[in-house]
């Protein structure tokens, strides 16, 4: 996969000032204490996790394969956001957009994502207003429904991002935001591209990664979920 590209290096003006009354709002949000979370065990153990098979077969997927040649990983740790959103463009051949220049039209999103990273509802807007995709947020669905969308995932018509909290998965309490590479239906393992280079690519069974994207968001107190996304105008069939 390509090398990471270099430093963050915005293309608008983002006044000092406007960083440290951002950082003046949020930070006492970072710092508050959330309860213990009970103890998982992390899917890095299973040997679906990363079998170099499996990862064969998933990238070979109607879908994954769009991602592969242009996969990028997200420039900082709070750019998980914009990261999906690129390889998103990547994928339907939307060019022109970066990591870097994503925010040119909504500059005071910077600082807000730079601090604490983009919620659900902002990433639909920014992919929607960036680039003229339809775009329908999924929240609160059930088990039942969410594989639905899984099965829905290889479709290339579509194409899903997710949001999820890395606790049940690995023990890490802390959100996320990646694209969903497709869904390997016999083995019910999700294909998860990861856009944080610690983890890369990786393959999850249905009901962990719903149990991860079926959290509260903290800052919203709403639940996590999908993003459902197609070029307007693109003819699908076989909704959910």
């Amino acid at each position: 996969m390509p090398a990471l590209g270099p430093s963050l290096a915005p293309s608008v003006s983002k006044p000092k000032a406007a960083g440290l009354f951002w950082l003046s709002v949020l930070l006492p949000w970072l710092v508050a204490c959330d309860p213990a979370p009970a103890p998982v065990v992390s899917i890095e153990q299973a040997p679906y996790y990363q079998d170099p098979a499996l990862l064969d077969r998933a990238w070979r997927l109607p879908v994954a394969h769009f991602y592969r040649d242009r996969f990028e990983y997200q420039i900082n740790s709070a750019f998980c956001g914009p990261a999906t959103a690129i390889n998103l463009f990547h994928s339907l051949d939307i060019p022109g957009r970066t990591q870097e220049n994503l925010f040119d039209h909504a500059p005071w999103r910077y600082w807000k994502t730079r601090l604490l990273g983009l919620n659900l509802d902002e990433l639909a807007e920014i992919v929607q207003d960036d680039a003229g995709l339809e775009i329908t947020v999924l929240r609160d669905l059930t088990l039942e429904t969410f594989r639905a969308h899984l099965r829905q995932s290889n479709n290339p018509a579509y194409r899903y991002l997710i949001n999820f909290n890395r606790q049940p998965l690995f023990g890490v309490k802390i959100g996320h935001h990646s694209p969903i590479g497709g869904y390997l239906t016999e083995r019910d393992l999700v294909f998860v591209l990861d856009v944080l280079e610690r983890y890369q690519p990786f393959l999850a069974p249905s009901q962990r990664l719903y149990e991860a994207m079926d959290t509260v968001d903290r800052e919203t107190g709403k639940k996590r979920g999908l993003l459902l996304v197609r070029k307007i105008g693109d003819a699908a069939s076989g909704d959910p």
